[in-house]
């Protein structure tokens, strides 16, 4: 992982936009003061998540946004835009790049995003934190910054190297949990005073629960109270339901009968109102008759009273003639009075005498008309029990009906309850049997869940271990590659013998270092023992070294050492086994120095008289091998690079490396960046398969979550038909209860109504059986004939009566006038007498 490039837009500076393009490796950002080099810095740590405005060299965050200067406007927005290669999979996320850019607008929004796709802060700082980028990662040392580091105290310094090693990310987590940890504790205390002041509760709440039960119950009772209220209030309404129509009936019968008799009476009212109508036409012409007689009498009274007033005017103009009223006149009148008021008492008898026949007539009238009403009575109430009685028949028969069509109605029902309930059982025994099958596919789908989630799971820590080998492999390789390239550097040294080997001169292989290959371990002594040939140039024969020299001497290169590859040393035999050597098969810690190298015979004749000594010890003991003896003088080389000979001892700390042993460390490095290189591609090529087994095993994990899921779906889907379809059974099972209940109450219904039909109909014909009471009015019209002659006889009488009443009331009237006339009569003669005697 790297960074691939940086593009920068209004950010500080960078008015324009501005891409830098990094390429793996060191990235150097030159430039002289002034020209932006920390704001590129500050643009990598802001993009990464930094918040600290005095990290990025402002007063506020609003500073990062181009300020504008004398000849360019200010920006309204600064954008940061990172590019980071994740080709090595160093980043948790399935991207092969990874661009992150942060967006701050003047009005103090600030917008993240992850490859294009809007994110949070923390999800930045989370994606960089196990990489060892971001915000409070020590990776970016600022400007001023570097003594800070350099003089940190343990403490800094244990930061510094937490937040490189990512600890700071966990660190930052423990934080945070523990104060949720805080927060929960706190909640959890007041949980627990909540807890006690429930517990304190809890006995008035179970008071209130015991009364809340017994209240439930209370409802219950009365609840079950009112059903069967409701249930008698129904069966009182279906009870005079009946009786209403048992009712109607006799009312029915009731009316007809009462019509009967209505009709009866409006026949008798209609002959009553035409015998009121005889009787009045006689009345009237009666009153007539009367009327014209006392007409008559008043013509008569009125010729007499005129007849009177013509008497009275001739007496008044001739007083002299004598009285027109006599006594005898008074007595004549008194008389007749007398003779009407006896002709009264007659008239007052025989009027008295009408009455009273005409009120036995009535008596006997009224007395019949008892009879028949009585008669009446029988009949209206025999029409009455037989209505009655009728209605009763009619209504148990249409009861019987009814009942019946309501049994045959409850028998479809519960036939149809009854397929109802077995549709609804067979539904419910092949969903049971669908139960058993769902159940295994459903725990076959769950194993394949949990297995394909094992080989997720499998697959994720190999991938992630994979990853941790990569990752370690790579920064070996790039150490490695380093290193091989510094001692590349350390070993290409500007000298004669560079120089002569650069001329490319036929015969000339190169450096000796090169083509030297020294057992591990041994480079020191080797290099000791050497000195400086080890720096030598290596020619192939001895024509060629000296056409080297000459190279050299006529080209200035300077100084310059050369070893024939294929000469030996004098009296020195080209063979490892020489039999002139002393023994050093049984001398622990030492070995001849040629058995450690493989190197040209020329080299190796350097090397014949040597031995390599594990320490200053074993060289020590090995003493008189420096003297020689029988054998020549040797010289030891301790694996320090101590060189001891007879005459000479070098050795101590200090010294600096030879070509050769930079040639085996850059040859080892060199060996192993190519094994390292070949394991990181092995890895690499097994982290892609692991990958795609990752993938693949993921893929299988969402078609098993899937299926699972569905599975369940349908099981959940199954579990709600059973349940519907129990409760359907359920339900039909208590409906065929009912229906069958029903059923059976019809039936009884049934029986009941049959035994009332039949009882009712034979109280019918019984009753019509009996023979229906007579009306007899025939003897009424007689007995009514002689109440109205009666009535007749009474009321002419009366008439009579009056008739003399007033004849006695005219002639005393008549007499009392004929009085006064005959005492007027008497006053006017004396007044004449009177008037006489004074003349």
């Amino acid at each position: 992982m790297y960074l691939k490039s940086l593009t920068l837009k209004g950010f500080k500076s960078f008015a324009q936009p501005t891409t830098f393009a990094f390429e793996p490796g060191v990235t150097c950002v030159v430039g002289p003061n002034g020209s932006g080099k920390s704001n590129v810095v500050d643009a990598l740590a802001w993009v990464m998540g930094e918040q600290g405005v005095k990290t990025l060299r402002g007063g506020k965050m609003e500073d990062v946004i181009f300020a504008g200067t004398s000849t360019k406007g200010p920006l309204g927005r600064a954008q940061v835009t990172l590019t980071i290669d994740n080709a090595d999979g160093a980043l948790p996320i399935d991207y092969s790049e990874v661009t992150i850019s942060r967006t701050l607008f003047r009005n103090g929004a600030s917008e993240y995003a992850i490859n294009g796709q809007t994110c949070r802060l923390l999800d930045v700082q989370e994606l960089l934190s196990d990489s060892g980028l971001g915000r409070e990662m020590h990776v970016i040392v600022g400007q001023g910054q570097l003594d800070a580091v350099l003089r940190a105290s343990p403490e800094e310094r244990r930061g510094f190297i937490e937040e490189a090693a990512g600890i700071l990310k966990h660190r930052r987590r423990k934080e945070k949990t523990l104060r949720k940890l805080d927060a929960m504790q706190a909640n959890l205390t007041r949980l627990s005073d909540l807890a006690g002041e429930i517990r304190r509760q809890l006995k008035p709440l179970g008071r209130q629960a015991e009364v809340a039960r017994e209240a439930q119950g209370i409802a219950a009772v009365v609840r079950d109270a009112r059903a069967r209220l409701l249930a008698d209030d129904v069966v009182a309404l279906r009870t005079a339901l009946d009786a209403h129509g048992r009712t109607e009936s006799e009312r029915h019968t009731e009316r007809i009968v009462l019509q009967e008799q209505l009709d009866q009476k409006r026949l008798r009212l209609r002959k009553l109102e035409e015998a009121q109508i005889g009787d009045a036409v006689d009345l009237a012409r009666r009153t007539s008759f009367g009327l014209e007689s006392v007409q008559e009498r008043l013509r008569g009274l009125y010729t007499l009273a005129n007849q009177r007033l013509a008497l009275l005017a001739d007496q008044a103009e001739s007083v002299e003639t004598g009285p027109s009223v006599t006594p005898a006149m008074l007595r004549d009148a008194a008389a007749e009075v007398d003779a009407l008021r006896e002709r009264i008492g007659l008239s007052e008898t025989r009027h008295a005498n009408a009455r009273e026949a005409s009120a036995a007539a009535r008596g006997r009238l009224d007395t019949l008309d008892v009879e028949i009403a009585a008669q009446a009575a029988l009949v209206s109430r025999h029409d009455l029990e037989v209505s009655a009685l009728k209605g009763q028949a009619e209504t148990a028969a249409s009861r019987l009906a009814s009942v019946r069509g309501e049994v045959l109605r409850q028998q479809n029902a519960f036939d149809a309850a009854s397929g109802r309930v077995d549709a609804a059982q067979a539904a419910l025994d092949a969903l049971d049997a669908d139960a058993g099958t769902a159940d295994a596919d459903g725990a076959d789908l769950a194993e394949a869940c949990e297995r394909s989630q094992a080989v997720v799971t499998e697959a994720e820590a190999e991938v992630e271990r994979l990853r941790e080998e990569l990752h370690t492999l790579e920064r070996e390789r790039d150490a490695l590659a380093a290193r091989t390239g510094a001692l590349s550097l350390a070993l290409d040294q500007k000298d004669g013998s560079s120089a002569l080997v650069a001329q490319v001169l036929t015969g000339i292989r190169g450096l000796v270092a090169e083509h030297v290959h020294v057992h591990p371990g041994y480079e020191a002594a080797i290099a000791a023992a050497l000195g400086s040939l080890a720096d030598a140039v290596l020619a192939e024969t001895r024509d060629a070294a000296f056409d080297a020299i000459d190279t050299a001497h006529a080209d200035d290169l300077g100084r310059v050492e050369l070893i024939v590859a294929g000469s030996t040393g004098p009296g020195i035999v080209d063979r490892p086994d020489r039999s002139d050597r002393p023994d050093l098969s049984d001398r622990p810690g030492l070995a001849w120095a040629r058995s450690v190298v493989e190197a040209p015979a020329g080299v190796l004749a350097l090397l014949e008289q040597m031995v390599v000594a594990d320490d200053l010890e074993c060289a020590r003991a090995a003493e008189e091998l420096l003297v020689g003896g029988a054998t020549a003088p040797l010289t030891i080389i301790t694996l320090a690079g101590d060189v001891l000979s007879e005459h000479v001892l070098r050795g101590g700390s200090g010294a600096r490396r030879s070509r050769l042993e930079l040639v085996a460390d850059r040859d080892a490095a060199a060996d192993r960046l190519r094994e390292v290189r070949s394991l990181v591609d092995r890895v690499s090529a097994d982290l892609a398969e692991q990958r795609g087994l990752l993938r693949n095993g993921k893929e299988q994990f969402s078609t098993a979550r899937a299926a699972q899921r569905e599975s369940d779906s349908r099981v959940t889907a199954h579990a709600e038909r059973t349940g519907r379809a129990t409760v359907q059974v359920q339900s039909a099972a208590a409906e065929l209860d009912r229906l069958s209940t029903g059923l059976r109450l019809a039936g009884e219904a049934v029986a009941g109504a049959e035994v009332e039909s039949a009882r009712t109909s034979a109280q019918l014909e019984a009753l019509r059986a009996r023979p229906r009471p007579v009306l007899d009015v025939s003897a009424r019209d007689a007995v009514y004939a002689e109440v109205e002659a009666a009535r007749e006889t009474e009321i002419e009488c009366r008439l009579q009566v009056e008739t003399a009443r007033e004849r006695v009331r005219a002639g005393q009237a008549r007499s009392a006038a004929l009085a006064r006339r005959l005492e007027a009569d008497r006053a006017a003669a004396e007044e004449a007498a009177r008037r006489a005697v004074v003349r």
